[in-house]
């Protein structure tokens, strides 16, 4: 083990120290401090050096993988490169020293990028109207669901509590749909990997809220029946919901409004370009069609007719409030600069480069890697493992899993494993239009690497990583016995 790959607190030396600070101007009194909220012994803090510090920090950071350290071709969730002028923008004092308790007037500039992000986001989808107020997608997911529920009880119609849901959808589907006390119902897929229209008509009676349904679908292809299913949605009494993690395949070409959604979310931190990684930051604005915008959330941002100045008001019929404040203005913020600095020329080229991309990768390997459902993808695809994975030899055997370990060796980003579920050894695979074909050149040469050693050296797959700084962990340990402090 180097040296500085040991943990901070091992480093630590009593009496050593990386800090000076000058006396405190603050008067200080231990004994004005309750007795149940004093420490009973110094806090257990390493004791080390800042060179100790800085340098156990950094070898941190370097053991971490994100999009600007290499292709993170993460299937179903869109890792595009973040330009540096978004967290520019976000950082400057100007927004990010705002208070959100500060009167309307104050905050004009903060409120028009708002409302102008609003309207591009109507443009870009075909909703009328858009809250930026949600923290996630699964809270959009949430939000728009809140809102369909709402219609329906407005009508006095309480008899729908159904949704149904693909059974290749987002596992956030039926989960936000289950938090928001609707009864989960799934339609199944055909061999092609669409809806299958004639397992969907039966289900559609009056007890149906709605259909969530991402398009292009999460086996990266379009469902061509999109129309039929909105009018036999439509017709049953139900509303469509469009899960908006996949936009990024059709930015550009094709709105969700103008299928015949009523209710969507979009993922900023997708398809608007911030990366989210680790869990956060996100972003899941809502947007709805005309006759449901009085629905969305509080508060809204609107501009006045009579004074031209922006302000913040509340929905009297509105689905209460799902935050705090007005959302994650960091990420509005990246999302706003990322749209504005495309522009609306290279917008329309995003959604087909991802597809070109995606495409080119799939063609390049699919002799080596099985291709359950052939044909065009959008912007991503899955295979269903290795053509040769010597199955049923449980000596040689080469699972999913395997190839996405050995990939960390060879310098990338693990796709989405085991996802979809309907199929066995899934790999779900994700290009974005910003990688140049260099980079995916080098990623299916890769793939192609370790289709070879699974038939020549299988143990060397079944074993890796071998040069990460964590092996191969227990990860159903890790799960559900995390150890979360030293």
């Amino acid at each position: 083990m180097k040296y500085y790959d040991r943990l901070i607190f091992e480093l630590s030396k009593k009496g050593r120290t990386g800090f000076s600070l000058p006396e405190s101007s603050w008067a200080y009194n231990a004994d004005s401090i309750p007795d149940g909220l004093r420490r009973g012994t110094p806090a257990e803090l390493p004791q080390v050096s800042e060179p100790d510090a800085v340098r156990h920090y950094v070898n941190l950071s370097n053991m971490n993988f994100g999009v600007d350290t290499g292709f993170y071709p993460l299937g179903s969730c869109t890792m595009k490169y973040n330009p540096k002028i978004n967290e520019e923008m976000a950082s400057y004092p100007g927004f990010s020293e705002l208070h959100p308790l500060q009167p309307d007037d104050t905050v004009q500039g903060a409120l028009q990028i708002y409302g102008e992000l609003s309207d591009w986001l109507c443009s870009l989808t075909g909703m009328s109207a858009f809250t930026l107020n949600p923290f996630a997608g699964a809270h959009g997911e949430l939000t728009g669901l809140m809102i369909m529920r709402s219609y329906h009880i407005s009508r006095g119609d309480l008899k729908r509590t159904k949704i149904i849901v693909p059974d290749s959808a987002h596992g956030t589907n039926p989960a936000s749909a289950a938090v928001c006390g609707l009864q989960v119902v799934q339609v199944k897929s055909t061999p092609q990997g669409i809806i299958d229209t004639e397992d969907l008509k039966p289900l559609l009676d009056d007890t149906v809220a709605g259909i969530m349904m991402t398009n292009p679908n999460t086996l990266g292809l379009f469902e061509t029946e999109i129309h039929e299913i909105e009018d036999s949605v439509h017709a049953a009494g139900g509303l469509l919901y469009y899960d908006g993690a996949n936009m990024n395949a059709l930015l550009g070409k094709v709105r969700p409004g103008d299928m015949g959604f009523d209710i969507m979310h979009l993922n900023l931190h997708k398809t608007f370009s911030t990366p989210h990684g680790g869990g956060g930051p996100g972003s899941g604005p809502v947007g709805t069609a005309e006759y449901l915008k009085h629905l969305l959330p509080s508060p809204v941002v609107r501009k006045s007719e009579i004074t031209g100045k922006y302000e913040i008001v509340d929905q009297p019929q509105g689905a209460g409030r799902i935050s705090g404040f007005m959302g994650n203005f960091g990420v509005l913020m990246k999302a706003y600069t990322y749209i504005l600095s495309i522009g609306k020329e290279n917008v329309r080229k995003i959604g087909p480069y991802s597809v070109l991309a995606a495409n080119y990768v799939k063609e390049s390997l699919k002799d080596l890697y099985k291709l359950p459902v052939p044909g065009l993808c959008k912007h991503e695809f899955v295979f269903d493992g290795l053509v040769k994975a010597n199955a049923g030899d449980q000596d040689r055997e080469v699972t999913t899993l395997d190839v996405a370990k050995r990939l960390l060796d060879l310098g990338f980003h693990a796709p989405t494993i085991y996802f979809p579920l309907l199929f066995h050894q899934s790999i779900m695979i994700e290009p974005c239009e910003t990688e140049s074909k260099e980079t995916l050149d080098a990623f299916i040469e890769a793939m192609r690497t370790i289709a070879a050693e699974a038939e020549s050296e299988p143990e060397l797959l079944r074993s890796a990583p071998h040069n990460t700084p964590v092996r191969r962990p227990d990860e159903t340990c890790a799960a559900t016995h995390p150890k979360l402090k030293f």
